[in-house]
């Protein structure tokens, strides 16, 4: 007797990067439909508003069945529901992952919690990105901060490996997951000039040279732990505020011939401030309260003045490091 059997032949699952992009950004179907009509195409214009509309909907439902498996990426290749091509697979993921640089500001140093998810209609607003997509980027940035915010070894690395990231977007969420795991304090109003680059870069360098990953490897370690024998040493800087007017010939020395006069008299007149704000701020990183409020620290203490002193960011690119070679060459001829 022979054996029934069903048989079920499918193609590869299209995704239309265009209307895609579309239902990532949180319009609607009819939205949607709408942008693709006033589109200045020819090609458009021939094509029945009626089957631009049956095409909308169709894509739209498939992404809407896809988005719980692009909560967990690596699954998307497993699941048998729909074929996908590899690039289709990355765009997927990549375009679903996305981060806005301006909701990424918004959400950065808050508690991830159901009581702010509520709140995004504000952030909607101030950012312009429709409220769907806001909440698409908050429950991203909460999904990879729980998966990740214990894990020990590179946080990028494990992002990437987690959720199949390319390393640009990658590195964007680890910097948002950092200041989340040390709780930097990047809310207050005297910070809301910095956008999301800033912290971005900042955040970066605290990663890659002040925690414990940076002269150790191996699963113990963590980039989300400061190295606290660094802060500690920290303070012995505390030391140079004696040696103000020798740091200070060998800086001027080494800057005068760069920069504008009046530039070299303002610095001339001011460095004791920059100075011991520098040393400060060092000598006081141990302690966690300082830690949090380092964003604070030195906009308060050297970028607003420095902003005041109209210093470009070549000076300070010019500046920091004279500072330290100045201490440095301090050092060996003791």
């Amino acid at each position: 007797m022979l054996t029934e059997v069903d048989v079920f032949i499918s193609n590869y699952t299209l995704v239309d990067p265009e209307v895609y992009q579309l239902w990532i950004e949180g319009y609607t179907s009819t939205e949607a439909v709408n942008f693709l009509k006033l589109k200045e195409s020819t090609q458009m214009m021939s094509v029945p508003v009626e089957l631009i509309c049956s095409d909308v909907l169709d894509h739209y439902r498939t992404y809407s069945l896809l988005e719980r498996f692009l909560h967990l990426p690596s699954k998307l290749s497993e699941q048998p529901s729909f074929q996908l091509e590899p690039q289709s697979r990355s765009l997927l993921i990549e375009k679903y992952y996305s981060l806005d640089d301006a909701v990424a500001r918004e959400i950065l140093g808050k508690k991830l919690t159901s009581r702010y998810r509520k709140d995004l209609d504000e952030v909607s607003e101030r950012t312009g990105a429709k409220l769907k997509s806001c909440r698409r980027q908050f429950d991203n940035v909460k999904r990879i901060f729980k998966t990740v915010e214990e894990m020990p070894g590179n946080m990028t690395n494990n992002i990437k490996q987690h959720f199949m990231l390319p390393d640009d977007l990658a590195r964007k969420y680890a910097a948002v997951v950092f200041i989340a795991c040390l709780r930097f304090e990047t809310s207050k109003r005297r910070l809301q000039y910095l956008d999301f680059l800033d912290f971005f870069e900042c955040s970066q360098a605290v990663m890659t040279f002040w925690t414990y990953t940076y002269q150790h490897s191996g699963p113990e370690y963590y980039d989300t732990e400061m190295d606290k024998e660094f802060l500690l040493d920290l303070r012995e800087l505390r030391c140079l505020v004696d040696k103000e007017k020798e740091i200070k010939h060998l800086v001027c020395i080494r800057l005068r011939p760069t920069l504008l006069e009046r530039n070299y008299q303002e610095l001339d007149v001011n460095f004791r401030s920059y100075w011991r704000s520098l040393i400060t701020i060092a000598c006081n990183l141990h302690r966690t309260r300082e830690l949090r409020g380092l964003f604070l620290e030195l906009s308060e203490k050297l970028i607003d003045p420095w902003r005041q002193n109209n210093w470009t960011v070549d000076q300070v690119k010019l500046f920091l490091p004279a500072i330290t070679q100045s201490v440095l060459d301090l050092e060996v001829s003791r």
